[in-house]
């Protein structure tokens, strides 16, 4: 029978697709969009964002600072984790219809993707190197389970923002549909 950490994705795959929702999501928002479109899309961004950043600071890090605690990119990680929940305070605070509510997203993209850059370039390819692919998936397990424990009490309010958000999108049909060609590999290969 295959073991959980076998079938779950690496923690650092798991961290780059997390990048990648956002990004995603980000480049389905435009400033024309209906204010309650781009209030859907910004939210999706921040609870994204905030469970990312959970995740990130409870499981990898930590683990990331027993191999080497001076890395540069560490020490700034909690810092902007920190810059970038309080944008999301603005932003959730702010009008959808504001010009203000537009450039408080760009400023949050900014930060994360200059954030994005630095964990893909060096965090996550020092964590390849230094631990093997069983203690990633292992910590690929850990991060399923407290990812799960962090969505449930959001999972009505996060599937209505992404309905709204990406209604009318093809991208949304293209990774709904690989969400469910991924549960469907998971289930047999477990089955199996």
């Amino acid at each position: 029978m295959l073991s959980l950490s076998k079938l779950s994705p690496s923690i650092t795959d798991m961290i780059r697709f997390d990048h990648s929702h956002v990004l995603l999501t980000f480049h389905q928002y435009t400033s024309s969009k209906r204010p309650a479109v781009k209030k859907a899309l910004a939210d999706t961004i921040c609870s994204a964002l905030e469970i990312h950043a959970t995740l990130e600071e409870e499981i990898f890090y930590p683990r990331m600072r027993q191999l080497n605690p001076a890395l540069p990119v560490l020490q700034k990680s909690v810092p902007e984790h920190q810059e970038m929940r309080r944008l999301i305070g603005e932003l959730r605070a702010c009008d959808a219809a504001s010009a203000r509510h537009d450039a408080l997203l760009l400023e949050l993209m900014r930060d994360v993707l200059h954030h994005v850059a630095e964990e893909e370039t060096v965090l996550l390819p020092e964590a390849e190197n230094a631990l093997g692919s069983e203690r990633l998936s292992e910590l690929g397990v850990k991060m399923s389970k407290r990812r799960l424990a962090l969505l449930k009490p959001q999972a009505g309010k996060i599937a209505a923002n992404t309905a709204i958000g990406f209604s009318g999108s093809s991208t949304a049909w293209i990774v709904g549909a690989a969400g469910v060609l991924l549960a469907a590999r998971l289930f047999t290969r477990k089955a199996a």
